[in-house]
């Protein structure tokens, strides 16, 4: 896949691109059947899938309060993920107020004609394009009939599955609901965190921790409580483990911290960037008697764990 990050007229010429529109946060189900029709139609003209997305999200530059966006996917998770669904070419455009200001004649135009000469653009019919969503479906049709291109719907139950995709991963990731999460997306929900310095704790219980910072600070992290989970490594390896996502209350009840507990594992990794996969929610957030009790109950968390894991 090539991915073009700049609007530039050096853009390559794409050979009867079809071409699709969207934020494809998550690149759940919803999005995958989106891009199977994307894929199919290219392979029936002999042509090139192009996915247009925007970064940063059109909702951190219009939204009254941006701060709110949460993203089930950073920008380098979403090109590993459509690259992994076989798509052509990614052309992320960058997203500021006055791209958002184009009229909706001009997004057709100056923007999608212009740097794309599409074959073919699918979208759904309530597609809505332009300053203050003034395009649609019709007039992308008209457009699309004066300036040689194909309009393509996305069908409606599948517009339908997808809405129903997002709404449902970020509930079930805001519930602990792993399950329901990663059924949605259709892999685990991962995210990536670098190693850094903690107190220490852990390793003094026998459970020393990898304490991770997720750099983005628009990634949606589940709620607080225990994970059976997978680790991958820099060097590609990945291992077994157990995360935990909170304040301790047991120990200071202050700072949300997310730390794993990579299984049968001692390297010394600070500093390197590990990927997290969630399997299965173990349990809610306990403050314990002690350091005894949170010790043995750790014990009993490790062994769910692994048995969750061994069955995956």
């Amino acid at each position: 896949m090539q991915v073009h990050r700049e609007l530039i007229d050096s853009l390559p010429v794409f050979r009867n691109a079809v071409v699709t529109i969207g934020s494809f946060d998550g690149v759940h189900i919803g999005h995958r059947q989106i891009i199977q029709q994307l894929k199919q139609e290219a392979r029936r003209i002999g042509g090139e899938t192009v996915i247009i997305t925007f970064h940063p999200h059109p909702r951190k530059v219009v939204s009254s309060v941006p701060g709110d966006v949460k993203l089930l996917t950073t920008l380098p998770e979403k090109i590993q993920l459509l690259e992994e669904a076989g798509i052509d070419h990614l052309v992320i455009v960058p997203f500021d107020h006055v791209f958002s200001d184009q009229t909706a004649e001009q997004y057709i135009g100056d923007f999608l004609h212009r740097y794309f000469r599409p074959h073919t653009v699918i979208i759904g019919y309530d597609h809505r394009f332009g300053k203050g969503r003034e395009g649609d479906y019709q007039l992308m049709e008209t457009y699309g009939s004066r300036l040689g291109f194909e309009v393509k719907e996305i069908p409606a139950e599948v517009l339908h599955e997808l809405v129903i995709s997002s709404t449902r991963i970020r509930e079930a990731l805001g519930e602990a609901d792993i399950v329901t999460a990663n059924e949605f997306l259709g892999y685990p929900y991962f995210f990536e965190g670098k190693v850094v310095k903690g107190n220490q704790l852990g390793r003094t219980l026998g459970y020393p921790t990898a304490n991770l910072h997720i750099a983005s600070e628009e990634k949606l992290v589940p709620s607080n409580g225990v994970y059976a989970v997978t680790v991958k490594t820099e060097d590609g390896h990945q291992h077994g483990g157990m995360m935990n996502i909170g304040i301790r209350p047991t120990i200071d009840g202050s700072t949300r911290v997310i730390e794993v507990n990579i299984f049968d594992f001692d390297r010394d990794i600070y500093g390197q960037e590990l990927v997290v996969s969630l399997h299965r929610y173990i349990r809610g957030e306990v403050k314990f008697s002690g350091l005894d009790a949170l010790k043995q109950q750790l014990s009993e968390d490790r062994i769910d764990a692994m048995r969750f894991l061994a069955g995956q």
